[in-house]
């Protein structure tokens, strides 16, 4: 199979979609990859890196896509890129189509294989390409909210840690998944005061078997998320529901309750949001004020952190793409059924049901 990767287009996403490392396992399984020259230098890898690795470096994104069979990126396509996908091809990277009709029906009109890293699940039901960028996420969100608690940029100047004699900052986590449980572990480590909302009860006593008294827990009901939001300084938007749009948990009128110069980093972003008042921000301008709290909504948080994603990720999603290369996508998702959960778009058709129901398109089998 013919493999590319291109530069990423988003707004400060210095990730790419192939490491030399993931090249040379793609050649050494009889595959030809293709990269477009300059893809991997904001993450530390250079032109020559790839063709040591056996990779033919192309000039432009379009000879990559004329020429490949697989795409291999990391964020969604920007509207520039539309009219470069063609039918038949497999688009593998995150999607996050429940927030993107327009997306959606280019892949929809386009005939794209669309792969989403986001709804991949393991046999145990987990999401194996997306816990990386879930647990840099959650890490960073408390570096993020750390940072915009600060005076300067219209936070309560709070310092999340305390000193001996003043309190510590509170932080409320809505959502216990991955990026709410890296989340905790950031917070902790600057012992700050966590409390963490989640509906799952289960996932409510691990994390608190996890973290015994260092964060306090609370079954996720409307009242608990208001007196949490009352008390919090930082509050960090983790819910997930995979392929689906985010349900907003925290209400606009639920802001009048909050202190003035608290900061919510809604890290659920890039499937709509968590708070009803957010809206997707760039690393350029990451944040805006509304009802007096600093909202965080940066769509690709570990854009920032772009050596660190980029092998992250490498590292979880090389296998399933060398399960596409190796077998065909048709083959590849009866050897491993997870991989067939990762599937959106085919053959003209919504395929995954979460997807369908966010768009309000037919659902279709493959």
């Amino acid at each position: 199979m013919r493999i590319g990767t291109t530069k990423e287009l988003k707004n400060h996403e210095y990730r790419v979609g192939l490491t030399p490392d993931n090249v040379l396992s793609y050649v050494s399984n009889g595959h030809e990859v293709y990269v477009e020259t300059g893809a991997g230098i904001g993450a530390g890898f250079t032109d020559e890196e790839y063709m040591k690795a056996g990779a033919t470096i192309l000039k432009t994104s379009k000879e990559v896509f004329d020429k490949c069979e697989m795409i291999c990126k990391v964020k969604e396509l920007e509207h520039s890129e539309y009219d470069l996908v063609h039918e038949g091809q497999i688009l593998y990277t995150y999607l996050h189509l429940a927030s993107n009709r327009p997306f959606a029906e280019c892949l929809l009109e386009k005939g794209v294989k669309a792969v989403a890293y986001e709804t991949i699940t393991d046999r145990k039901g987990n999401l194996p390409c997306l816990r990386p960028m879930s647990q840099i996420a959650g890490r960073l969100s408390i570096q993020e909210g750390a940072k915009y608690l600060e005076s300067a940029f219209g936070g309560r100047g709070i310092l999340l840690g305390g000193v001996p004699g003043v309190e510590r900052g509170k932080i409320c986590i809505v959502g216990g998944g991955t990026a709410g449980c890296y989340a905790a572990k950031a917070a902790v480590g600057l012992d700050a005061e966590v409390t963490l909302l989640d509906i799952n009860l289960d996932r409510l006593s691990y994390l608190d078997d996890i973290f015994g008294s260092s964060i306090r827990t609370l079954y996720s009901s409307e009242a608990n998320i208001k007196k949490a939001l009352s008390e919090a300084d930082l509050v960090i938007g983790s819910v997930l529901i995979p392929g689906a749009t985010t349900p907003h948990l925290i209400k606009k009128e639920y802001l009048k309750l909050m202190k003035k110069g608290a900061v919510i980093v809604d890290i659920a972003i890039d499937q709509g949001g968590c708070a009803e008042t957010s809206h997707e921000t760039t690393h350029d301008n990451p944040i805006f004020i509304e009802e007096g709290i600093v909202h965080y909504c940066v769509g690709n948080m570990p854009g920032a952190v772009p050596y660190t994603s980029t092998v992250a990720l490498a590292n979880a999603t090389c296998r399933y793409g060398l399960l596409i290369a190796n077998n065909g996508l048709e083959k590849a998702i009866e050897i491993d059924p997870g991989l067939k959960n990762g599937v959106n778009i085919y053959n003209h058709g919504c395929v995954n049901a979460n997807v369908a129901k966010s768009l309000g398109l037919e659902l279709k089998e493959i």
